[in-house]
């Protein structure tokens, strides 16, 4: 090979060298950028605002809590009634029949239950017979008495003969006024005996335990083989009533009222209440009255409500809630112009925040991020405020978490049951 040769082929560039070159410089070129990538996913990551933990509600529509658009209180009670006993004899005795159970409707009169009549059937026996012996020696007095009446006239007839003396005559007299005087008292003694019969059968009907008033029985308290009493008596083992019983038609609703709002309420006023077991319907009600005394301890006053129509799902002892209403709203319902009603949601105080002096609330928004919302209230009364407008039932708002949260900030939601 000549020199020349030899120097061009050194200038040669070799093809495969410069490719094998090149690929591995494109690798790392993308795992270069693969990697900064990823470090500033990271850094993104770890640097980007923590989710705060909150605690929400749903904001609940006026009407599905016993409220009403236009209420103007709301307050919580209890049904119930207003005849209710619980049923016991007016002796001791052993009871031998129960004839009610739970459940069991009964009609006034109708008996409930029985007790051991042995002993006053005896005694109502010996009462039969004292009058029976009391009548027998009434006849035989009667009978003496004619006698003596008889002898007393043949001896005033031998007195005007000169026969008999005044002496003889005085004591057929005496004799005669004896037995009228012991005939009046056998009378006396056959009503005293007549009287001691009907206490007798009045005790073998007072074994006889029966309903004071058409109802329904709730309870029922005793069993075949136990004393009943209608007084507390022999420790634990006296039982005091057969059965409560209870007029299901005499249902109503007591509420008690925070004094500070019962200028609010009046006799006659309508209302409309809401059963805790039955959230989804309204009752229509109206105030009997406001009871004239106030509870020092608590601060309330009791009011009584009637329901409009009963209704065999009402039971004595529910939770009611209850949404007076106003005078428009009543004039309404009434059948005149309707009032203007606007959408109303109740909110826990708590949910309720200050921004500048204007009401605000933080409503979570799709799951994660808080928006601040504006709304208008109404006096609050109890727990919970009415929002009038600015937010609609079923919305989640914050009633826990920090004081400076603010639109838009992420949130971890923990829901908080609140009894509605």
């Amino acid at each position: 090979m000549t020199p020349e040769k030899s120097a061009l082929d050194g200038l040669r560039i070799d093809r495969d060298a410069v490719a094998a070159g090149g690929s591995r410089a494109r690798t790392w070129i993308v795992l270069a950028v693969l990697v900064v990538v990823v470090a500033a996913g990271l850094w993104w990551w770890l640097s980007r605002p923590r989710a705060v933990p909150v605690r929400t509600v749903a904001a609940r529509e006026a009407s599905a809590v016993g409220g009403a658009s236009g209420a103007v209180l709301n307050a919580s009670g209890y049904a119930v009634a207003r005849r209710q006993a619980t049923v016991s004899s007016k002796v001791t005795g052993k009871v031998t029949q129960i004839l009610v159970e739970e459940g069991m409707a009964v009609q006034e009169g109708q008996i409930l239950a029985r007790l051991d009549d042995s002993t006053v059937r005896r005694q109502l026996a010996l009462a039969e017979a004292q009058v029976g012996a009391a009548r027998g020696a009434l006849a035989e007095t009667a009978v003496r008495l004619k006698e003596a009446e008889l002898s007393q006239r043949r001896m005033r007839q031998l007195l005007k003969d000169g026969v008999s003396t005044q002496a003889q005559v005085d004591a057929a007299e005496a004799e005669v006024g004896s037995l009228r005087a012991r005939l009046d008292l056998g009378r006396e003694e056959i009503a005293v005996a007549e009287r001691q019969v009907g206490v007798r059968r009045q005790d073998l009907e007072d074994s006889v335990i029966r309903a004071p008033f058409s109802g329904v029985a709730v309870s029922k308290d005793a069993q075949p083989g136990e004393m009943i009493s209608p007084v507390s008596a022999g420790g634990g083992f006296t039982r005091t009533g057969i059965c409560t019983l209870v007029d299901m038609s005499s249902l109503e609703i007591e509420v008690d009222v925070n004094e500070s709002y019962i200028n609010r309420v009046r006799a006659g006023q309508e209302a409309r209440a809401v059963l805790d077991a039955y959230p989804d319907w309204t009752i229509p009600a109206r105030v009997i009255t406001v009871v004239p005394a106030a509870d020092r301890e608590k601060a309330t006053v009791r009011v009584r409500l009637a329901f409009e129509q009963l209704d065999p799902r009402i039971l004595p002892d529910m939770g009611v809630k209850v949404a007076f209403l106003g005078q428009d709203q009543e004039t309404s319902q009434a059948g005149g112009a309707p009032a203007a009603s606007r959408p109303e949601v109740l909110v826990p105080r708590a949910a309720l925040r200050k921004d500048g002096g204007q009401d605000i609330v933080l409503v979570v928004a799709q799951g994660e991020r808080v928006e601040r919302r504006a709304v208008e209230t109404r006096p609050a009364t109890g727990d919970d405020v009415t929002v009038t407008s600015g937010l609609a039932g079923g919305e989640q708002v914050v009633v826990e978490g920090p004081a400076e949260l603010k639109d838009g900030d992420r949130v971890k939601v923990q829901t908080a049951s609140k009894e509605s």
